[in-house]
């Protein structure tokens, strides 16, 4: 994990301090964790695939 400064995550919306940058967006540690070891079919997959989703709609924009 990478420490970094005022970002927001792009999936929870919190200001953390700590997680992974993809292209030009942060995801913080709790969430990436979180997202790994959600199932395909557990009710909060497709809210991952959303929010992850708006890395690439963003960066092709």
């Amino acid at each position: 994990m990478e420490e970094v400064t005022g970002n927001s995550c792009i999936i929870c919306g919190q200001e953390k301090h700590v997680g992974i940058r993809i292209v030009d967006e942060f995801i913080c540690d709790s969430c990436e964790v979180e997202m790994v070891q959600t199932e395909v079919q557990d009710a909060k997959y497709p809210f991952f695939i959303h929010q992850l989703k708006r890395i690439w709609i963003q960066n092709n924009a």
